[in-house]
């Protein structure tokens, strides 16, 4: 099976920054929290978008 080397270099480093925290999502939560707090780069943040509504048929026409 082909591996690609990025996406396993990614892995790699997702599951190191896991173990530092002891697989806590909530103490990785409140680490990624405080990088975003004390980092220089400007914020973005985007209005909610509004759900697409979507009307279903019950009717079926198979034939």
């Amino acid at each position: 099976m082909w591996k690609d080397e990025i996406v396993e270099e990614v892995r790699k480093r997702r599951e190191a920054y896991a173990a530092r925290f002891n697989f806590d999502l909530q103490a990785m939560y409140e680490d990624l929290k405080k990088a975003e707090r004390i980092s220089k780069h400007e914020k973005v943040s985007f209005k909610p978008k509004k759900p697409i509504k979507i009307e279903v048929n019950s009717k079926s026409s198979v034939g």
